[in-house]
């Protein structure tokens, strides 16, 4: 076993981490109850997980042949959390890995016992730097969670002269799962649903994947008690004594470049706008997460400390913030057979769908729809079955949590997991309520992925792709997810020069295995005269492909690209 937690340790940690969370992500959002029962801890910790995994990943493959340091992996982790933090959980642990990463950097000691001393050291400043993190800090959380197994930790760092790696993460795994056990005592919402806290539950799934990365032994599977709350719990309205009252209507969560100043300002601001208030980061770069009623006023705060940006707003009560258009309302005692419930990221392509005879879901830039949004529109739909067409790779967890949320209701449904709109469009298109349904379901997936699909952006800033090194104001040109194509930042007067021939280059390079339809959704800020320019390419160099071309209107990405 590893004496030293080096960098592929953290490597298989973040790995370890993110299958653990995968394993217990939809116990995790049953059992969310504080400090809004929305069903989707969850979903926002694995995929907080998930981003750090991704930049650990990335710091591997950019050191290729040669290992990277300890030092940048850790901080890699770290960064990667903050970045892709999701939700109040997601948020607390993005802070706890940043804690963990200050003191993890440092320079690797030489002995057994040297190491097991720096990993509690480190534990202990994790669950410090979560405590200055939450402006009104909660017993019976996942602070209370990761300050027991800090306690843990060092008392088995300290305990006797063989104390290891391997001892430190075991006692710090017990520690967190004796609190866990414990938390539903210390919070009354949780006793009421008889449940422990989810977020701790999500911590304790973090430290057992830990413990199996240093030892190569996979704790035993922990209980979450019941697979769905007793009882309807309300929001808490200030996240310290809960209250028997509806808290704020939003989450606000973004990312902030701004300094230290201006942070402290921004927290007793957005503190007197609302709660649940969590600030992580630092060195220049923030995750701002709070609960208002006021959405606009907490993203204007941002705005008048420094530079916020990947704004997500989610709407906690029965309105919705993502402008969901669930059609006509039907009876609830004679729901129809069938129903497709669709994200889409434009209102063009919400007129479609909905032309269509789906259920749209709008997400604007930033602000993707949570879990409980889609049960929701999933339940409003009225159907005995429904599909869902997630539309977009980031949002396949939270489309999966929201399904099983509504299984639970008795409701069928099918998961398609769709990661453009563009194959949305190709799964609806084959879609037949008078067939059975698993047949309708195979026959829209495999419509689906024979779609390849293809998006044109700007580049937010520079950065490494698997086309090279990109500038910020660069168009990017993207085949299933992966950057294919970069075009330098077009000039003023250039017109739609640049993107055409960026248009068509990704075009050539996904009918170069043959096709049949091209299918083009435009932006909003597409110019004019770019769609015709591709038709006339596509019949011109490329024979026996049709083409067809769909409006996606505001909040659309530039330019979709399909090819079937």
């Amino acid at each position: 076993m590893p004496q030293i937690l080096d960098a592929v340790t953290v490597r298989a940690w973040c790995a370890r981490s993110l299958e653990a969370l995968g394993r217990a992500r939809e116990e995790i959002d049953a059992i969310n109850v504080y400090p809004v029962a929305d069903g989707d801890t969850g979903t926002n910790l694995y995929l907080t997980a998930e981003s750090a995994a991704q930049a650990v990943e990335a710091v591997f493959a950019g050191h290729e042949p040669r290992l990277p340091e300890n030092a940048e992996a850790v901080r890699a982790m770290a960064h990667g959390a903050l970045i892709g933090a999701r939700g109040n959980s997601g948020t607390i642990l993005a802070q706890l890995l940043r804690g963990m990463a200050q003191v993890l950097a440092e320079e690797p000691p030489a002995g057994h016992r040297q190491e097991a001393r720096r990993l509690a050291r480190a534990l202990r400043r994790a669950a410090e730097s979560a405590y200055e993190a939450v402006a009104h800090p909660v017993e019976g959380t996942v602070l209370t969670v990761a300050t027991a197994a800090a306690d843990a930790a060092g008392g088995a760092a300290e305990a006797g002269g063989t104390a290891d790696a391997a001892t430190v993460v075991r006692a710090a795994h017990r520690g967190a799962l004796a609190a866990l056990e414990a938390t539903p005592g210390q919070l009354p919402a949780l006793a009421r649903a008889g449940v422990v806290d989810a977020g701790g539950r999500g911590l304790v799934a973090v430290l057992g994947a830990l413990v199996e990365a240093v030892t190569g032994e996979r704790p035993a599977s922990v209980a979450v008690g019941p697979a769905r709350p007793l009882i309807p719990v309300a929001a808490d309205a200030g996240c310290g004594e809960p209250e028997p009252v509806d808290g704020p209507a939003y989450e606000v969560i973004y990312l902030l470049e701004a300094t230290d100043a201006a942070v402290d300002r921004l927290r007793a601001r957005l503190d007197a706008l609302g709660d649940c208030l969590v600030v992580v980061g630092g060195d220049g770069l923030w995750n701002v997460h709070v609960h208002v009623d006021d959405a606009g006023a907490a993203v204007e705060a941002g705005v008048e400390a420094g530079r916020p940006h990947r704004i997500r707003i989610t709407h906690f009560g029965a309105g919705d913030a993502h402008a969901v258009r669930p059609g006509p309302e039907r009876p609830a005692a004679e729901p129809v057979p069938r129903a497709v419930v669709a994200v889409v990221p434009g209102e063009g392509l919400a007129d479609l769908y909905a032309g269509a005879g789906a259920v749209p879901v709008l997400a604007r830039p930033g602000e993707p729809p949570a879990s409980g949004e889609l049960a929701q529109v999933i339940r409003r739909a009225g159907a005995r079955e429904v599909v869902v067409l997630p539309n977009d790779a980031g949002l396949r967890h939270t489309a999966a949590a929201a399904a099983e949320q509504v299984r639970a209701d008795g409701v069928r449904v099918a998961l398609i997991p769709t990661r453009s709109a563009v194959q949305g469009i190709a799964a609806l298109a084959v879609h037949e309520p008078g067939r059975r349904f698993d047949e309708d379901v195979v026959a829209m997936t495999s419509a689906a992925g024979a779609t390849r699909y293809g998006e044109l952006a700007v580049a937010e800033r520079q950065s490494w792709t698997m086309a090279g090194i990109c500038q910020a104001g660069d168009l990017l040109g993207l085949i299933d997810g992966d950057v294919a194509v970069i075009e330098a930042a077009p000039g003023p007067g250039t017109g739609t020069d640049p993107l055409a021939r960026t248009a068509v280059a990704v075009l050539d390079r996904m009918l170069a295995a043959g096709g049949e339809l091209v299918t083009l959704v435009l932006g909003e800020d597409a110019p004019e005269g770019v769609a015709e320019r591709l038709e006339r390419h596509v019949r011109e160099s490329h024979l026996a492909v049709d083409t067809v071309v769909y409006r996606g209107g505001r909040h659309s990405a530039l330019l979709l690209i399909g090819v079937e």
